[in-house]
């Protein structure tokens, strides 16, 4: 799914790749691309399979640092036969953003079965028209269905979005990211656990969400 992604974000703006990794997590294999898109920001995409199959997992991640829009995180996970579609966009915004195509594409897929993902720390800036869906096998291409439209939504809100300068931007994805390392996540604390604190945090600042050099 995160190569059709990739495709559809270069129909808008130009990808350029500046970082590859490979890592072995608690038995999870993770590939991880980062990518400068033109106009856009930092976008990149990570995958992850394990435990023979049985565990396979998507992300991507836009820090839009050249346009007002919310930072967007994705992740899909396929598990026990179980398919899960998270789709969560934080307040980045430096102004009053208008994300009516997002909320028509939140309503398209309300339908499909709901994921309570519980409370968290970074809950005070998630924004409500954020996505969390949880189905088996069987739900698998309406979650595909569901997955793109609300890309594809949010690159029509990019469209319209303002441009601004990237320094305020960085700053205010910056808290998202510090708190992530502070106060961890599903994800974080994996690869805290895993790689230790000090590789996380080079992992997430430059290639994950691009917030630093």
């Amino acid at each position: 799914m995160t190569e059709k992604m990739l495709q559809k974000i270069s129909q808008q703006y130009v990808l350029t790749e500046r970082d590859t990794q490979r890592l072995k997590v608690n038995g999870m294999q993770f590939r991880i691309r980062a990518f400068h898109a033109q106009g856009l920001g930092h976008v990149s995409v990570m995958t992850a399979s394990g435990f023979f199959g049985l565990m396979k997992m998507d992300t991507l991640i836009i820090n839009p640092i050249q346009r007002d829009m919310p930072l967007l995180s994705y992740d899909r996970v396929h598990a026990m036969g179980n398919d899960t579609l998270i789709y969560e966009l934080y307040d980045t915004m430096l102004e009053n953003v208008e994300l009516a195509p997002i909320v028509r594409a939140k309503q398209n897929a309300a339908h499909l079965p709901d994921h309570d993902l519980g409370q968290h720390w970074y809950d005070s800036i998630k924004l409500g028209v954020s996505l969390s869906k949880k189905g088996k096998k069987g739900h698998t291409s309406a979650f595909d269905v569901a997955a793109m439209e609300y890309l594809t939504a949010y690159l029509q809100c990019a469209e319209t979005a303002g441009c601004c300068a990237a320094v305020p931007k960085q700053e205010k994805a910056s808290v998202y990211v510090e708190g992530l390392l502070e106060h961890g996540g599903p994800s974080t604390d994996v690869f805290k656990k895993g790689i230790g604190i000090e590789k996380t945090t080079d992992l997430f600042r430059k290639v994950l969400f691009g917030t630093h050099n």
